[in-house]
């Protein structure tokens, strides 16, 4: 038995067929029927796959795939279609999406570069620079003049002479004759007070004493600005240090009822040098100075 390829084979099927459709067009149509019209309605051939195996087989191949890919792009651009492209949001409650193949939803977009934030050449100081350039620019408004505002009320001076105890009542006065005292007569003023009452002094002064001293209990002895002695006897409490500075007003002591006292009180004496019985009248004294709550 002889051994025909198979295109062979195919060729000559094909003629058969071709000659027979020719033999019947002309015994119906007449002499005149076109061979060509009729092998173009040719039946197809038996092995559908036979063209991609025979000499046009590559250009078979190509109509293919482009065939397939019309069907897609026809496929995806019907609505609903499992092919369609789907976008998902990236963020809750944003407008900002993103392709499920991250390609560019424009042809003509281009990206030169990921995006950056702007920053100047020279820096944070050429920015600071073009902050302060603009508002040099701006058109600068007078600011209206706003009234000074009050002064402090001035502090009160401090007094220059003050009462020993302000407002006391005095209950022995200076000179009154007395033999119980070695001067024969009470040598200073005294001003019923109860204990612990504060006792100022009387001007601005050095502290010459501020110690027991026999019958005059706790005492302070003050040496005035003009000289003179202030001296605060039968005290409870000290309150100052020899060689202090004191001033009008500020407090020296306590009174109480130390040394040779009959009850509490205040024993008062300005004197000229600072030796006993060497006095003036205490409330002559501070009158001439001022002091009017005596």
């Amino acid at each position: 038995m002889s051994f025909q390829p198979r295109s062979a084979a195919r060729s000559a099927a094909r003629s058969a067929i071709l000659r027979l459709t020719v033999l019947r067009t002309r015994l119906g149509h007449g002499r005149h029927a076109r061979p060509r019209l009729v092998r173009r309605l040719a039946l197809p051939s038996p092995d559908p796959y036979a063209v991609f195996r025979g000499p046009h087989r590559h250009k078979a191949v190509s109509a293919a795939v482009a065939a397939a890919a019309l069907v897609g792009v026809a496929v995806a651009a019907v609505p609903g279609s499992a092919v369609a492209q789907t976008v998902h949001p990236t963020t809750p409650g944003s407008s900002a999406f993103s392709t499920a193949r991250e390609a560019a939803p424009f042809d003509n977009l281009v990206q030169v570069s990921a995006p950056r934030p702007y920053r100047p050449a020279g820096g944070l100081k050429d920015l600071q620079q073009a902050v302060a350039v603009a508002g040099n620019l701006a058109p600068a408004t007078p600011a209206a003049p706003q009234p000074a505002p009050p002064a402090p009320p001035a502090a009160p001076a401090p007094p220059a002479w003050s009462a020993p105890v302000p407002g006391a009542r005095i209950s022995y006065l200076f000179g009154t004759p007395d033999s119980g005292y070695a001067a024969g007569y009470h040598t200073g003023v005294d001003f019923a007070v109860d204990p612990g009452t504060p006792v100022h002094a009387v001007g601005a002064a050095t502290v010459v004493s501020a110690a027991w001293d026999g019958a005059y209990g706790k005492e302070v002895v003050l040496r005035l600005a003009d000289g003179r002695f202030a001296q605060y006897a039968h005290l409870s409490r000290l309150e100052v240090d020899p060689g202090e500075q004191v001033s009008a007003g500020q407090l020296v002591g306590a009174s109480g009822s130390t040394g040779n006292s009959t009850g509490p009180h205040l024993h008062f004496e300005i004197r000229t040098v600072d030796t006993y019985g060497a006095v003036v009248d205490p409330v002559a004294y501070l009158t001439a100075h001022g002091v009017t709550d005596l």
